[in-house]
């Protein structure tokens, strides 16, 4: 009987699906004798500048075929079943699931990684310096609503570092068990959420009773257990609570992003695109923050982020977070943190990780 030309094209993308297992399977043998070189030279298996630069290297790959993003993606798997071959990580992130801190955390380390929700931003800090978890995922600052104090509170005291930086662009849904949006009368989330999705929701659901929860996970759960309404999350929660998804964008502005970032021990190694953050504290007097600053100007750092923070203790005086291009051992960052450490009271270096890809 004659192939047809749709059973030839089968037959071709089976004979290449078995290359493409056969060369996973390579790989993995590599990466379980890295990973064996890494334990013996104590190494961590999770390296961020390692897979900030073959992500970078993805840029040059990719054909006119598979668009970068999905190559990204098919490879952020690859590497996390790379590390789970060289050994088990758990990351710990603020919960619970189907949050869009468990969203971040899983675009960044993959699924094949084990996730700990935790109910505080506190206790993801807790978590990882008592060494239960390797790594922890915390927000940092949205593009709306400004910094997350409580995550800049523990930044203060906290002996881990920034080791990378999720951008998560923040994309919100109506879920509902509900198959048609007439059929909604409430609708469940956090504030902030519903606050971000006002516009919308005047002008698609009017006069809906709006219910705050404690987070868009619960409000998904909420729905579900309930039967009616609808919760506002992500898709993420409704795979994870099985609700339709009434109706997706649905937020007031576009450009909504969130920051987040992974702490953990030890320090991050210099990939060329780099950035630092750090926190200071000046003299109470007059030009004390512009001396300060001077630091930077002289040698041309490109401050990206420079944002005052009172000091809970004392009146009227604050400390000062600051991010920039740059990584902490470079000469000329060296040379700038020897001459602000000179004119400040206090300095805190946070991190210097690589760059996170701002979200389009």
């Amino acid at each position: 009987m004659t192939e047809t030309p749709l059973e030839r094209l089968r037959r071709d993308l089976k004979k290449t699906d078995r290359k493409i297992v056969t060369l996973l399977n390579e790989r993995a043998d590599l990466s379980k004798k890295i990973g064996k070189l890494k334990a013996e030279s104590g190494m961590e298996v999770y390296d961020a500048a390692q897979e900030a630069a073959i992500f970078d290297s993805l840029k040059k790959m990719h054909g006119a075929v598979l668009p970068e993003k999905y190559l990204k993606a098919i490879f952020r798997e690859i590497i996390s079943a790379s590390r789970a071959l060289q050994k088990p990580m758990t990351v710990a992130y603020l919960g619970p699931e189907a949050t869009f801190s468990h969203l971040a955390a899983r675009s960044y380390f993959g699924s094949s990684t084990t996730f700990s929700p935790q109910t505080a931003i506190f206790h993801v800090f807790d978590e990882v310096e008592r060494g239960k978890v390797q790594w922890g995922v915390v927000p940092v600052e949205n593009s709306l609503e400004g910094s997350i104090n409580l995550t800049l509170d523990r930044l203060i005291l906290t002996p881990l570092s920034i080791r990378a930086e999720i951008f998560l662009r923040i994309s919100h849904c109506l879920l509902s068990p509900r198959e048609h949006m007439d059929e909604v009368t409430r609708v469940y989330s956090i504030p902030q959420v519903l606050a971000q999705c006002q516009g919308w929701l005047r002008a698609n659901l009017p006069h809906r009773v709006l219910i705050e929860a404690d987070s868009t996970a619960a409000a998904a759960r909420r729905v579900r257990e309930e039967g009616d309404g609808a919760a506002i999350g992500s898709r993420l929660a409704a795979a994870h609570y099985g609700l339709h998804i009434l109706a997706e964008g649905i937020e007031d502005n576009p450009s909504n992003t969130t920051r987040f970032l992974v702490v953990g021990e030890g320090e991050s190694t210099m990939t060329g695109r780099d950035k630092t953050s750090i926190l200071f504290g000046t003299p109470h007097t007059p030009g004390a923050l512009y001396d300060a600053l001077e630091a930077f100007a002289k040698r041309q750092i490109n401050l990206m982020k420079i944002e005052s923070y009172p000091v809970k203790e004392r009146l009227w005086e604050y400390l000062f977070f600051v991010d920039f291009a740059g990584h902490g051992e470079d000469e000329e960052i060296k040379k700038c943190m020897d001459d602000l450490r000179r004119k400040t009271t206090f300095l805190k270096i946070l991190g210097s990780y690589p760059r996170g890809e701002e979200a389009r």
